[in-house]
């Protein structure tokens, strides 16, 4: 492969890269305008569950949304509600008031305020993880203001029972403290019909070291309903660069059948449905998310459909709020009306998210979808060492980063040797590969031929100048989303940086880039036997366009790609050096026929003859002489 080729293969897969992320993550579409304030959405029914137009039965005893208007079959159902089991319905009772209140349930990792008001989730605040998008640096929030998560409803045959707006009762005191090295911490509401025997009782149980809530929601006094449990409409924005975070707002499911699948929440449609059953099912913003995951053990004696703990499907509606989407997750009751499941709320550690199973760790894939079989297996060794070499040298993330840019050039060192060698033996015969084009050019095969001829006897490779360089490839390219997307980086400053998640306020690294790019490049070119306009424009072109494309990248990113950089520059001072050593082979001239001359010159750099510069070739000089 020549010199142009090898320059086209270089640019084409550049290109490739930068092009495919900008398609893979396309600017956020135009946020609508908002909705007219006597406006309402409602989640459509899933499928097979009952009709989708059926009423919303509000069960005896307490007080319709005032939010949502009732159709005329809304109000026969509330009038006439469906029967719950085999009991006859009581004579209207008048309802005990539970009067609002609020639980705040606080932990080392963790700070959660829940309302009895539908046994809801108001807040979920992470001390450990700073806003970055408000001054002053507040802890992240997970819940958007305004908003909840773990709403829920009932379908019970044809009709929808809302439990959001419902008075639950709990014994708990206002603040309940979940201590570290203590045991799990549970938080218990109860509603209960007064007109009969129809009761949901709500669990949380919380672990003082971890982002998991085990929920338990046992319905009584109706037979195997199907419980639909809100995610919420999105996550806070607690980034920066807001316009990037909301690209990445997105619910991202895990089909038993179907595998991991993820949409934007910008590009909802209205009443999206997702049949199941799926493992698990999320929404995450570019470093943190909220999932509904199976119970630790899965129950199997479900009489129909998928087991209890498996999600059964989603519901996905779309609100006025640009890049926002409520999710709803439907499990069935088990035989004794149990839901068990789990709730994530917290961030996006990868060692965090695998430990939890099920492949939660693909919440947030790494690379192309095309790619990521390939991909897969190197980021977790790579967050692992990553991890590794901050907490046992006692280093800043910054620092580690540059390390791992001179540790990875220090170990492709003998492949991109071995590389260039071949490229200089490539370029030696390259007079002689020209003479086969121009000599054969009417017949193809016979020049195939004579090209393989000239292969073997020189001992020339075409690919062996590519292939070394290809083959580390995956672990480049896992580096690249690793980098640009670790939440260890989130938030660490680093010399005049203040964010290695951000892009460099200054500029300075995308231009130390483009400088280093630019020195290797005028390195080769300065040490090519003749001119070559193709490399000389592209040694201009490709840094300035590349340092260009780098501005917005995280810092973090720049620092590792600028630090390789420079850590190539001594060994391609050294390959120039013996790039200029090399003297083209010329057709007829000496060694233009030794099996391996040129390589054997060229593949040291120690010059020599230019024929084949050994024994062979000098007893090939004195038989023809006798002759």
């Amino acid at each position: 492969m020549n010199t142009e080729a090898r320059l086209l293969l270089a640019v084409t897969l550049m290109i490739g890269v930068i092009f495919g992320t900008q398609i893979l993550f396309p600017t956020p579409e135009p946020a609508p305008g908002p909705a007219p304030a006597d406006s309402t959405t409602s989640a459509p029914s899933l499928p097979d569950l009952g009709d989708s137009s059926a009423p919303t039965v509000t069960p005896t005893g307490t007080t319709p949304d005032p939010s949502v208007e009732a159709s005329d079959g809304a109000a026969d159902a509330v009038a006439d509600p469906p029967a719950l089991g085999e009991q006859e319905p009581a004579a209207p009772a008048a309802p005990q008031p539970v009067a609002p209140r609020e639980i705040v349930v606080a932990g080392p990792l963790y700070e959660y305020r829940f309302t009895n008001v539908g046994a809801r989730l108001l807040s979920a605040t992470l001390p450990r993880f700073d806003d970055l998008a408000h001054d002053g640096r507040p802890a992240v929030q997970l819940v958007p203001e305004g908003g909840a998560a773990m709403g829920r409803r009932l379908v019970i045959g044809a009709d929808t029972v809302d439990l959001r707006e419902l008075g639950f009762r709990s014994d708990a005191p206002a603040r309940v403290e979940v201590t570290e090295g203590g045991g799990p911490v549970s938080l218990d509401f109860t509603w209960r019909n007064p007109a009969g025997d129809f009761a949901v009782d709500v669990s949380y149980t919380f672990e003082p070291d971890e982002y998991i809530v085990d929920v338990d929601t046992r319905i009584t006094g109706v037979d195997r309903p199907l419980l639909l449990t809100s995610l919420g409409d999105g996550i806070a924005y607690a980034e920066a660069d807001s316009v990037q975070e909301a690209r990445t707002m997105a619910y991202v499911t895990n089909g038993v059948e179907s595998g991991i699948s993820q949409r934007q929440l910008a590009r909802v449609n209205e009443g999206e449905l997702q049949d199941g059953p799926f493992l698990w099912t999320a929404i995450k913003s570019k470093y943190f998310v909220v999932a509904l995951l199976p119970g630790a053990e899965r129950a199997e004696d479900a009489l129909a459909g998928p087991p209890p703990s498996y999600v059964g499907g989603i519901v996905v509606t779309p609100t006025p709020v640009p890049h926002r989407a409520e999710v709803e997750a439907a499990m069935a009751a088990d035989a004794s009306g149990l839901v068990e499941y789990r709730m994530y709320l917290g961030p996006q550690e990868y060692s965090r998210l695998k430990a939890v199973g099920d492949d939660f760790q693909e919440v947030n894939p790494y690379g192309w979808a095309f790619f990521r079989a390939v991909v897969r297996p190197f980021v977790g060794v790579i967050v692992a060492i990553l991890n590794w070499t901050h907490d046992t040298l006692g280093i800043g993330y910054g620092w580690v980063l540059i390390l791992f840019g001179v540790a990875l050039r220090v170990m492709l060192w003998p492949l991109n040797a071995k590389a260039m060698r071949a490229q200089i033996r490539n370029m030696a015969v390259q007079p002689l590969v020209k003479e086969i084009q121009t000599k054969y050019k009417n017949d193809k095969e016979k020049q195939q031929q004579e090209l393989m001829r000239l292969y073997k006897e020189h001992g020339f490779n075409p690919v062996a100048g590519c292939l070394p360089m290809l083959l580390p490839w995956p672990i480049l390219i896992a580096l690249f989303f690793v980098f640009q997307n670790a939440i260890e980086l989130r938030g660490v400053p680093f010399w005049w940086l203040p964010d290695l998640s951000a892009k460099d306020p200054l500029f300075i690294l995308p231009a130390m880039l483009a400088l280093s790019m630019f020195l290797i490049q005028w390195i080769t070119y300065k040490s090519m036997p003749s001119d070559n306009p193709q490399m000389k424009m592209m040694m201009w072109f490709m840094p300035i366009f590349l340092g260009v494309i780098f501005l917005n990248f995280p810092s973090g990113l720049n620092l590792y790609y600028a630090s390789m950089n420079v850590a190539t520059l001594p060994q391609q001072i050294l390959i120039a050096n013996e790039r200029k050593k090399v003297q083209p082979i010329q057709p007829g001239g000496p060694g233009a026929n030794d099996r391996g001359g040129s390589g054997r010159r060229s593949g040291g750099g120690s010059g020599g003859g230019s024929g084949g510069g050994g024994r062979k070739g000098g007893k090939r000089k004195k038989a023809r002489s006798r002759g």
